[in-house]
């Protein structure tokens, strides 16, 4: 299991940042834990409450009010709606600011004042549209999240009531039941059959039980105490009644927070966007000593040179680069807000526009999760009412998370009023799990005689069972009848009815009732139930399909109902593989058949975890859709986990993304966004690389061949920030729907392709404007430099600022496709400064002069011909299938 994945995900819930912690060792320093929670362990039950100043009944709702003033809220770091400062802290670090910084020190040090002025400017643009846009995002995220409640039942007042968990404290009586999460460090007070999972501590995956009982603290570590559970963990299975003992910082969780430094999970996006940033380093690393060392050796002013290469070392420098993609992974999470679609992690958007194939159950969203009992018949499918009868008990009387199927069952009222249902009394329980797939109850009928009613999937509840009842006649359940009684269930699933198998025994009094006494048991009949499928799947999936993403049903329901509902909405199922089937192949075969198979059926939550990872390996970008207990494992492990705003609090806690609308089209409708997000970013970056690829190549020409600086270093920062203020509006860029129609993973190949062909070109122009300097203008000599200077400076601004049109759209710019109005306005302003300042004082102030008549047709040709020649080169390149 994955640790620091499990803390991501786990984080927003118990205010932990939206970073993991650096590590944790496999053998880590001792965390403190609270003194309460030892001394707790080992005494009983009434002990704790005395203690603790609480009571069974739970606390006041002044008691209450008088300890969260005390110990403060449940969260284990602070709010996680950041500072003003921390945002600014988290806009400087970035290695390219902290460069520019440098060298704008080093410029004031060595008394280039101006110099030094414009790199301040650029810092101060880049990390001021930073931080206004990370503030709004912030603040927009701290009212997202307030959407995704997570709470826990609370006893206050004598009353069970639902609270937030940042509002338990310390005394707090609170109920577990599967797929809760443990909201504090808690002592168990009553379990029944209760199983933890604490692998986001432990690292473990297997649950863990715990008691009510006393447990003996001395020599133990804190997670061995039998009848301790903590923050951050979550029930598997079972229910108790637990009091929570400590809250907030004074968790073990809280604890570990502390210890431990926080680092950024790195996704792929991260990654692509470090080795991209990387590689523009390695550029400036290579060619500023070379320009520095070819200007200081041909010009003989080492102190020029010094200066001038300082300048290129800033040009290559994508400072937009942190600005650009904070602003469009912002408004991102923005827009698809706007789509019902909560992002909880930003760097997620980008992954959801990489994905390829979505892993998604059936129930809710395919289907209408408005489950319909049907029928209620003996094993050979005749109706009885007795069925229903048995089943309505087992569902009445279970205190754990009540499924669909448990509400569809309860819905039938009438039998309540028949049964006379007060007049049976609960004796035990033996809550569901997923590896028995049945559960149980213990009742006391009015004849005062007790009997175990269980209900679950047939197949398990078959391996239970060795009679068979039909019209109140019991035979033994021999292989003959077994063959017989699972051909009637497969005709069922096979009509598109979800299954239940229900049966039953008489008991003999004693203590307590266990899973040994699902034995032996007598098998009543089947309750049938309807998930009729949504009216939007097949568009839904067909629009998924139509946008490169290949979905697969992973559910834990039999195979013939599921092959149903996946014909009905348009999925074709090639091939089933089953849970089965998955545990007899190893993980090479397992890879090439998750990559052929259509539908999984009869999986564990293992087994889903097992099928993401074989799809993972198979180089697809996996996102897993799931709202259940037994879908939190495949969740964490998918690239992309999503879920929905009603599903269980583990899953919840599980996911990337909350859809606020149980619907594949909000899904699809997020992808798409994330995909257009992608594509802005990209845009920067093509324009970035290829830009500086070319500049390599244009600086190093001048510096060996030009008898002068080609352009002073104050003209290479002007030039640079005017490029950088054009760039701040590409977030706000349209998309072509052509760019979002497949999956949009981060391919440095393709990026550095592009950057081959593409940067050459600038090139090309560059040294026909020297040439036109040179020899039409006889720019040879250093008394004709600011004119050479001026013409280079105007023509390389023009170039780089018009040619983002021809980057930005596969197709034919201006003509087929057109950018945003605040991007074409942006455009016609820098490149209005740039051909108006040359004749202002500023213009003076920066070295530049007034350009002869016939330099402006020149460059209306070499801008024509510049774009004309990019728009070629990447036709070529869409061609061959590099772009």
């Amino acid at each position: 299991m994955d640790i620091r994945k499990s803390f991501i995900r786990l984080a927003p819930s118990i205010g932990l940042p939206k970073r993991v912690f650096a590590a944790i060792r496999r053998q880590p320093a001792p965390i403190r834990v609270a003194n309460e929670v030892i001394e707790s362990a080992s005494l009983a039950p009434s002990a704790v409450f005395d203690r603790l100043g609480a009571r069974s009944g739970g606390l006041t709702a002044d008691e209450a009010e008088t300890r969260l003033s005390e110990f403060g809220p449940n969260v284990v770091a602070g709010d996680s709606h950041h500072s003003l400062w921390i945002l600014l802290w988290h806009a400087v670090r970035n290695p390219l600011v902290v460069l520019l910084v440098v060298l704008a020190t080093i410029s004031f040090a060595t008394g280039d004042v101006r110099a030094g002025t414009v790199m301040s400017l650029m810092v101060a643009m880049g990390v001021a549209l930073r931080l206004i846009q990370e503030a709004k995002a912030d603040n927009a995220a701290a009212k997202l999240k307030a959407m995704i409640s997570v709470t826990a039942t609370a006893i206050r007042d004598g009353t069970t009531i639902e609270l937030p968990i940042s509002q338990l404290v310390p005394g707090d009586v609170i109920k577990l039941s599967a797929g809760d999460m443990i909201p504090g460090d808690v002592r168990v007070v009553h379990a029944k059959d209760l199983f933890i999972i604490q692998g986001s501590l432990t690292g473990e995956s297997f649950p863990v039980e715990k008691f009510e009982t006393e447990s003996a603290a001395a020599g133990k570590s804190p997670l061995e105490l039998a009848n301790i559970a903590f923050l951050g963990t979550s029930v598997e299975s079972g229910t108790a009644t637990a009091v929570v003992v400590t809250t907030g910082r004074r968790t073990y969780l809280g604890g570990m927070a502390e210890s431990l430094a926080e680092q950024p999970a790195e996704t792929a996006f991260d990654r692509g966007v470090s080795r991209f940033t990387a590689l523009m380093l390695r550029f400036m690393t290579v060619m500023v000593p070379l320009v520095f060392l070819i200007n200081g050796f041909t010009k003989g002013s080492w102190h020029d040179a010094f200066f001038f290469s300082l300048a290129v070392a800033v040009g290559l420098t994508p400072e937009m680069l942190p600005m650009i993609v904070s602003v469009c992974l912002s408004k991102g999470a923005l827009a698809m807000s706007r789509k019902k679609v909560v992002v909880k992690r930003l760097s997620a958007i980008q992954n959801l526009g990489a994905m390829d194939v979505l892993c998604t159950d059936k129930t809710g969203t395919l289907t209408m999760d408005r489950v319909i009992l049907e029928r209620h018949c003996d094993v050979f499918r005749r109706d009885e009412d007795t069925v229903l009868v048995m089943a309505y008990l087992n569902s009445h009387f279970q205190t754990g998370l009540k499924s669909v199927l448990d509400r569809a069952i309860l819905d039938h009222r009438e039998v309540h009023e028949q049964l006379h249902v007060p007049e049976y009394e609960k004796v035990d329980e033996i809550p569901f799990d997923f590896a028995r797939k049945v559960m149980s109850v213990v009742v006391r009928t009015p004849e005062g005689g007790l009997r175990l009613i269980c209900k679950g999937a047939p197949e398990a509840v078959y391996a239970r069972c060795d009679r068979f009842v039909v019209k109140n006649e019991i035979y033994p359940l021999r292989q003959i009848y077994l063959d017989d009684l699972r051909q009637e269930h497969d005709e069922l699933s096979a009509d598109g009815f979800r299954v239940l198998a229900v049966a039953y025994k008489d008991l003999e009094p004693k203590p307590a009732y266990s899973k040994e006494d699902e034995k032996d048991l007598v098998l009543k009949g089947y309750v049938a139930f309807l998930d009729p499928p949504k009216e939007s799947a097949s568009a839904a999936i067909a629009a998924l399909c139509q946008h490169g993403i290949s979905v697969k049903v992973v559910t834990g329901d039999n195979e013939l109902v599921s092959k149903k509902i996946c014909k009905e909405v348009g999925l074709p199922v090639e091939e089933v593989l089953l849970g089965a089937d998955i545990d007899q192949l190893s993980d090479e075969q397992l890879v090439e058949a998750a990559h052929t198979a259509t539908l999984f059926a009869r999986v564990s939550p293992a087994q889903k975890q097992r099928v993401i990872r074989a799809l993972q390996a198979g180089g697809h970008t996996v996102g897993f859709m799931g709202d259940g207990i037994n879908d939190a494992p495949a969740l964490r492990t998918a690239d992309v986990g999503i879920s929905v705003d009603c599903a269980v609090d583990i899953a919840k806690e599980s996911a990337d993304l909350i859809l606020l609308e149980r619907s594949l089209l909000v899904l699809g409708e997020g992808v798409l966004e994330g995909r257009k997000v992608f594509a802005n970013i990209l845009k920067y970056v093509r324009m970035g690389a290829s830009s500086n690829f070319g500049n390599m190549f244009s600086v190093l020409g001048a510096s060996i061949f030009v008898p002068f600086l080609p352009m002073t270093p104050i003209q290479i920062l002007t030039n640079n920030l005017l490029y950088d203020i054009s760039q701040t509006a590409i977030p706000t860029d349209d998309v072509d729907p052509d760019q979002i129609t497949k999956p949009r993973p981060w391919d440095i190949g393709q990026i550095a392709k592009f950057i081959l062909f593409i940067g050459p070109c600038s090139s090309i122009f560059d040294y026909t404007t020297y040439l036109i300097m040179l020899f039409v203008f006889h720019c040879w000599s250093p008394d004709h430099a600011s004119l050479f200077q001026t013409g280079w400076f105007v023509e390389s601004l023009l170039t780089q600022t018009l040619i983002i049109h021809v980057i930005r759209t596969n197709k034919v710019p201006f003509l087929e496709s057109r950018a945003s109005w605040p991007v074409l306005v942006m455009t016609v302003a820098i490149m209005l400064v740039g051909v108006f300042i040359v004749t202002t004082p500023i213009g003076g102030y920066l070295g530049f002069t007034t350009l002869p008549g016939l330099y402006w047709p020149l460059l209306i040709l070499t801008l024509l011909a510049y774009m004309v020649l990019t728009q070629l080169v990447k036709t070529h390149l869409i061609r061959r299938g590099w772009l």
